[in-house]
């Protein structure tokens, strides 16, 4: 019986490089918390809620893109020692971070706005609004910037969907300013944070349950186990494909591990290599690990193929 381990290990390259990604996040982190600040001083002088729930939008934001700048660097740090895939999954843990602040910043303005439609305080909804579209402003400009780099990578996508969602919490905030300020109707302040709230709810159960996939080792986002092993069982020569494993190493590097049985009289490693093409042509994968095996001539001719999506 012959034996064939074989690990394919692909480049994963960019049209955008790293240090062009890493200027593009730093751009945009600094115009972030100059503004966060400005935001947080005058929320507290016009008693608003809903600027003070911007404002701790953005820190979430602000820390995403810290987060993703430290991911970048680890990255890029090659394979050694226990670290055998080294630091791709930086980012994921970057994720994974932050849809937990924004659940929990969530959780606590949705608390304090309620509140504050029961008990409304009197708020200055023309500081509100002008602070509101400066804050549309730099925001769309740090959309811009980011919406340059490259976002293939979970990393920098994660990041730029917070911009996105903090770019309409301050919509939803200057409509507010601007009913309290033509009408008086304080509650607006609350009402807009709860909304914003929800933005943020909604934004931090994305990001737990992608970085939750990853670490759980489920197959990836269009990649169906049981499409691969039937496409793997029907390349001429294979028997049988069993211990069928897809996981992903980091967002968009997804890996792949299989156990295939051969006829008798074929060639391990021309099969392995057609394999290999149809991982890369029909699914994208290319890293993978194929252990190929001859078929004992005395077992029943057959094809089965399993798969574990969950490993």
């Amino acid at each position: 019986m012959a034996h064939d381990h074989h690990h394919g290990h692909a480049g994963h390259s960019h049209d955008v490089s790293a240090d062009a990604d890493r200027a593009k996040l730093t751009f945009a982190l600094v115009l972030l918390v100059g503004f966060m600040a400005v935001e947080v001083a005058v929320g507290i002088i016009a008693n608003s809620l809903a600027l003070l729930s911007d404002a701790a939008h953005m820190l979430t934001d602000a820390g995403a893109l810290a987060l993703a700048l430290v991911a970048i660097s680890l990255a890029a740090r090659p394979a050694r020692g226990a670290m055998t895939f080294g630091w791709k999954r930086a980012g994921i843990l970057s994720a994974q971070f932050n849809g937990a602040t924004l659940l929990v910043l969530g959780i606590l303005i949705v608390i304090e706005g309620i509140r504050r439609i029961i008990d409304p305080p009197a708020v200055e909804g023309g500081v509100v609004l002008v602070v509101a579209i400066l804050g549309i402003v730099v925001n769309l400009l740090a959309t811009w910037t980011l919406s340059k780099a490259n976002r293939t990578s979970l990393n920098v996508e994660g990041a730029f969907q917070h911009i996105l969602t903090d770019l309409a919490a301050f919509v939803f905030t200057a409509i507010a300013g601007l009913v309290i300020l033509t009408t008086g109707f304080d509650q607006a302040d609350g009402i807009a944070s709860l909304i914003v709230a929800a933005i943020m709810l909604r934004a931090s159960y994305g990001l737990l349950v992608e970085s939750g996939r990853v670490f759980l080792e489920a197959s990836p986002r269009g990649l169906d186990p049981e499409a691969i092993g039937n496409s793997m069982a029907a390349v001429p020569g294979v028997v049988q494909v069993h211990d069928l494993h897809v996981w992903e190493v980091t967002s968009g590097f997804p890996a792949l591990a299989a156990h295939v049985l051969v006829g008798p009289d074929d060639d391990c490693h021309a099969i392995r290599l057609a394999l290999e093409h149809e991982l890369h042509e029909r699914f994208r994968v290319d890293h993978t690990t194929l252990q190929v095996e001859h078929r004992h001539p005395d077992e029943l001719l057959q094809v089965e193929v399993t798969s574990d999506s969950e490993r």
